[in-house]
């Protein structure tokens, strides 16, 4: 058996050859290890006029954040909240969102966000499973509120609105979403008049790093979702180690946000990194290529993170001449459905005058955010390896790839499951102890993801084991293949299933979409046979063109509704 303190040496070794040259190698705490709420009393203190949130023309200072967030501590006080109490809270990005995110904290509550687009089943699950005592929602989601209160244990529902912060003259293309008028809601507390009104004071709450903060369920595809215990320490550490890494934030940063704050990587890049680095957030509630460009030549947005999908959008734009793209120094772009190809980072680097890279690998059992590929761009080295590039762990986070039957360590270079151990790993799963111990076994999480660290140390992601497929005995991983996909030049995005064989046991079947000016010209073989060229026979796809891929809430594939298909 394999000695784990030799292999982690071997890896560290790796690592630090391998470490870009500016790149800190600890964690960077400015106000020192601290929780989050801290760092935003901290700034509001030395910078209390800057804008911490631009929301299409409004703003939130930071004095501001800190000030609300400190009535709507109160102001749960008031209704009976307390440290160790869920609250959840059921709205789209907008400012209200960051002072209920901060207030929960301060009072020592538990915050538990829930996606927006959640249907009565889902949102039923996610307020009892935590018994949730209060919600924040938004107006024109009180309809589905109504639909599962008598069944829930909610004491008080807080309301908000767009229309309580939005300016007479926007300064970005307002989405339809926004336009709605306020709804009246006389079942809920009016939020932002109740904080006006609030005169208690704030509650003196001594937050500790080991404090359970947050429930981040697991969005999934299948299934219902786990609740992850995350704490205070686990949000500010997942802040220090990314900020400088993957996700590139200081005090000069203006930041952009469109990715849904309720989930974890909108979370990060939304609500807590711009706030830990003492920087200012531009904010949009969805994603909209004209608002996109317009904030960034407005603001002089630094720093984002994006889809793939929607630098096709922004590269590919009729008006994308008309705006100012060129401060936009550090995009990291998110490959779900398109890919992220050498063709991608040349156009945009004609646009910005930067060179785009992937964000990172991470889960919400991790806080996210576990990698970083920043300063393995040169020559497209990041683009060029196979497969999946995910770089190096971001500091104080370590890796080990695993037998998944066994348990036992792997020599580097084979592929097995990822174990990850780092101080933003899941304190368990909410109420479930026996996921908890099948999950995190000596302090190490076991991901169910599939990958190699190869013979450099370098993290390679081929994709979660239950989607790992087994043709003619051969282990064929859906990721993989989408990665090939995405290089191709006609191809938009896909996403890969499998299906019995009754000759190879299974075979992968991949949905396609076309871009529009290819379509006619290209048919399924002639993708089969472009794959077959580039990967061995057995892993070679079944194609299928699609219209239209289903989708989650956080932009990922269904892919339960694609295999319901075959």
């Amino acid at each position: 058996m394999m000695d784990e303190a030799s292999y982690l040496a071997t890896l560290h070794a790796l690592w630090q050859r391998h470490w870009p040259a500016g790149i800190p190698d600890e964690p960077v705490y400015p106000h020192g290890k601290r929780p989050i709420t801290h760092y935003l009393r901290a700034w509001a203190r030395q910078q209390p006029d800057k804008p911490a949130v631009v929301f299409y023309g409004h703003t939130l200072s930071y004095g501001e954040l800190d000030r609300l967030s400190d009535r709507f501590a109160a102001l749960l006080a008031e209704r009976g909240i307390g440290p160790g109490d869920r609250v959840s809270v059921f709205m789209p990005n907008c400012p209200q969102f960051h002072i209920a995110f901060f207030g929960i904290l301060k009072r020592g509550a538990i915050y538990a966000p829930m996606s927006p687009l959640s249907k009565a089943f889902e949102l039923h699950h996610q307020l009892t499973d935590p018994g949730a005592v209060s919600l924040v929602a938004l107006d024109q989601l009180m309809p589905v509120v109504r639909e599962v209160k008598p069944q829930c244990a909610l004491r008080e529902v807080f309301v908000t609105s767009f229309a309580d912060v939005l300016p007479a003259e926007p300064a970005l293309p307002l989405p339809d979403l926004l336009r709605a008028p306020r709804v009246a809601c006389p079942d809920a507390i009016d939020l932002l008049p109740a904080l006006a009104a609030c005169t208690a004071p704030t509650p003196g709450v001594e937050i500790g790093w080991d404090d359970v903060a947050a429930l981040n369920y697991t969005g999934g595809t299948t299934g219902l979702p786990k609740g992850c215990i995350h704490t205070h320490g686990h949000i500010a550490y997942t802040a220090a180690s990314a900020t400088r890494t993957s996700a590139y934030m200081t005090s000069d940063t203006v930041a952009l946000c469109f990715l849904p704050e309720f989930w974890i990587a909108g979370q990060n890049l939304g609500l807590t990194f711009p706030t830990f680095a003492g920087g200012t957030l531009v904010l949009m509630a969805r994603w909209d290529p004209v608002a996109f460009m317009a904030a960034v030549q407005r603001y002089r947005v630094d720093s984002t993170a994006i889809l793939v999908d929607g630098i096709d959008e922004v590269l590919n734009h009729p008006r994308l001449h008309e705006f100012d793209l060129r401060s936009l120094q550090h995009a990291r772009s998110i490959s779900f459905i398109k890919k992220l190809n050498p063709d991608y980072r040349r156009r945009w680097r004609e646009v910005t005058g930067a060179t785009l890279c992937e964000a990172s690998w991470g889960m919400t059992e991790t806080n996210t955010s576990d990698t970083f590929t920043t300063g393995f761009q040169d020559d497209d080295f990041d683009l060029k390896q196979q497969p999946i590039f995910a770089g190096l762990p971001v500091p104080g986070t370590e890796f080990k790839v695993c037998d998944f039957a066994t348990g036992e360590l792997l020599p580097l270079g084979e592929e097995g499951e990822l174990c990850v151990r780092s101080p933003a790993v899941l304190a368990g799963y909410w109420r479930q102890p026996e996921a908890t111990a099948r999950a995190i076994r000596d302090g190490w999480l076991h991901t169910g993801d599939a990958a190699i660290l190869d013979t450099e140390g370098f993290l390679h992601f081929l994709g979660r084991r239950k989607e790992m497929l087994k043709v003619n005995g051969m282990a064929v991983f859906p990721a993989e293949i989408e990665a090939l996909l995405g290089q191709h030049p006609a191809l938009q995005g896909s996403a890969v299933v499998g299906r019995p064989d009754p000759k190879t046991g299974e075979r992968a079947v991949a949905f396609v979409l076309v871009k529009p000016e290819a379509r006619g010209t290209l048919d399924e073989a002639a993708v089969s046979a472009w794959c077959a060229e580039r990967i061995s026979v057995h892993k070679v796809p079944e194609v299928r063109f699609v219209d239209a891929l289903p989708m989650t809430a956080t932009g990922k594939v269904r892919k339960d509704e694609l295999a319901k298909q075959l």
